[in-house]
């Protein structure tokens, strides 16, 4: 089975699976919200395929474990990343039953990210293509959701996948990339506004100092700098006091703390190390990012503490932060503070 979008890069990943001798299915999330375009361009796909497209109505759980988490996360005064919700929970999750269900033995999927078997466990590693790799929201993985899981598009480019989507007869330009947030068309403070409790107060430094007004802690993220109103003085978010409805702002280097506390923490490719060992990672604080040394230090099975080298990055509660040797990817947590 596998999971089409109606994109360029799922769609490839059928044609090849096909190529390659699987008997394939293609299957749609209809996730409530505006897609049937999507739907529309991946049923055509199967069609060309000459394959069977499904439909899966996923709309109830995505709203409870990805929409409710992302607008709770705000109000808690934190920043998340819908996308490692829905891939551990919508993904590998539900659609991995379904496809099971369905009588499939694998879910296959366009991530741009490779799999292997190594002494008695499956592995992740980055995707060949750098620019593309996506293996950071896919940390929260069990060994389990690994074994039923194909990737076709690892070893591939991006060039390389749009040259065989015109094989398909698609035109990739016309189609566009997928969107961070799937169901937020636009700016997600305006998702937020009516979902979400708010109320304006003072931004202020860490001394005290109130240099300015904010609209509602919800529509502001840890680092941010424009947009703040703080009569054009070089100050960035820094921090959210959520019982003191306080804005707190600082100069750039007090975003790149050095030390974090990681929760919800889950490893891929290697079993956890024991509690209270120390580990050398490199540690990705957000989606792209670059990755910075660190060391791990497991504080319980699902906390770690992380001390990190010198770097100019925030720290933003809420985010992942995701745990690499080299191109291998280790696990990942939550960060908490």
């Amino acid at each position: 089975m596998v999971a089409m979008s109606g994109g360029v890069d799922s769609s490839v990943a059928a044609a090849l699976l096909m190529h390659w001798g699987w008997e394939v299915a293609g299957v749609t999330m209809d996730l409530g919200i505006r897609q049937q375009h999507a739907v529309r361009r991946a049923a055509a796909v199967c069609r060309r395929l000459g394959v069977e497209h499904y439909v899966v109505d996923l709309a109830e759980y995505f709203r409870e474990q990805v929409i409710d988490y992302f607008c709770a996360e705000y109000a808690a005064g934190r920043t998340p990343n819908p996308c490692v919700r829905c891939n551990r929970f919508i993904k590998w999750d539900a659609l991995l039953g379904t496809a099971l269900k369905l009588g499939r033995e694998y879910l296959a999927t366009g991530h741009y990210v490779r799999k292997d078997w190594r002494e008695g466990r499956y592995r992740l590693w980055r995707g060949r293509d750098r620019s593309k790799d996506q293996s950071y929201v896919l940390y929260g993985l069990s060994q389990r959701q690994l074994a039923r899981a194909i990737f076709p598009l690892g070893e591939s480019t991006k060039q390389q996948v749009r040259s065989l989507a015109r094989g398909l007869g698609m035109n990739p330009s016309a189609i566009a990339e997928s969107q961070d947030i799937c169901f937020i068309p636009g700016d997600y403070r305006e998702f937020l506004r009516d979902r979400v409790a708010f109320a304006p107060g003072p931004i202020r430094t860490e001394s005290g100092e109130e240099v300015g007004q904010h609209e509602g802690l919800p529509f502001y993220t840890i680092g941010q700098r424009r947009g703040l109103g703080v009569g054009g003085r070089l100050l960035f978010v820094i921090g959210k006091d959520v019982a003191g409805n306080v804005l707190v702002v600082g100069p750039r280097e007090m975003l790149a703390r050095q030390e974090c506390l990681v929760e919800e923490v889950s490893w891929v490719s290697e079993p956890p190390p024991r509690i209270g060992e120390r580990v050398r990672v490199e540690v990705a604080l957000r989606y792209r990012a670059q990755p910075i040394a660190a060391m791990l230090t497991m504080t319980t099975a699902a906390t770690a503490q992380l001390a990190l080298a010198p770097h100019d990055q925030a720290v933003t509660p809420g985010q992942s932060a995701v745990f690499y040797r080299g191109d291998l990817l280790l696990g990942g947590g939550i960060i908490a503070s």
